[in-house]
């Protein structure tokens, strides 16, 4: 049918980071797991695998408003209608000569594409603000100890949570390239600033092209609390 599930708000075609990624198109949507109803996956014409049948509201309602996003974007970016399957990995199955990136936190969903030849890799990633406590608990899991050297102790939370982001967003812009995975210590935050722009460094040799020293650019938005996150390459 490909309506739009009862648990999904509309959706918007935004660009809600400070600088625009070549070639792009980013959907998202607003959703709520209590609105969740038992068609929405048939009322969206998506397939409900059997272990999203066994999932819990929560889980279902997150994949359908990704997927509806992702949908969203692809149609809009060359006019074809396809919703991405799952890989093995739990990665999203893009069209050949497509990059993309899905995300869902609490409440809202995104997703981003472009062509391949605009964007080599695309990863996005929406994190919640993490508290000062908190993220002092979770730092050293999180941070390189060069990161922990330069972190500004008045803002904790926020250099946690845009670290932890930011490493997710490179994660999943280089992972489908180098189809290696890679983990919080094998990368780095090397600066970032308050109009979004941030530089990370790879920490490890992924393939010839991504090796250990590699920079590269991300972006990032802050709003109510939601941090938004995407690397391009």
């Amino acid at each position: 049918m490909n309506r739009l599930p009862s648990c999904c708000a509309p959706l918007l075609h935004h660009w809600p980071l400070p600088r625009p990624a070549p070639g792009a198109v980013l959907v998202s949507c607003p959703f709520d797991p209590a609105l969740l109803s038992s068609d929405d996956f048939t009322r969206a014409g998506i397939e409900q695998t059997p272990s999203l049948q066994r999932s819990v509201a929560k889980r279902q309602a997150e994949y359908l408003a990704g997927r509806v996003c992702a949908r969203a974007a692809l149609l809009r970016l060359d006019g074809r209608e396809y919703v991405p399957g799952t890989h093995e990995d739990r990665s999203p199955i893009w069209p050949a000569g497509i990059s993309g990136s899905i995300t869902h936190g609490k409440g809202w969903a995104a997703a981003v594409v472009a062509r391949s030849s605009d964007c080599q890799g695309l990863g996005l990633d929406q994190e919640s603000l993490l508290s000062d406590e908190r993220a002092e608990r979770l730092a050293r899991e999180i941070l390189t100890e060069g990161e922990l050297r330069r972190m500004d102790s008045s803002r904790t939370g926020l250099t946690v949570t845009l670290t932890f982001s930011l490493k997710e967003s490179l994660f999943k812009a280089l992972y489908p390239i180098v189809r290696q995975r890679f983990y919080f210590e094998h990368a780095e935050v090397l600066a970032w600033s308050a109009d979004g722009h941030a530089r990370l460094r790879l920490l490890t040799d992924l393939s010839a092209q991504w090796h250990k020293g590699k920079e590269l650019e991300g972006q990032f938005s802050l709003q109510d609390e939601q941090l938004l996150s995407l690397v391009s390459v």
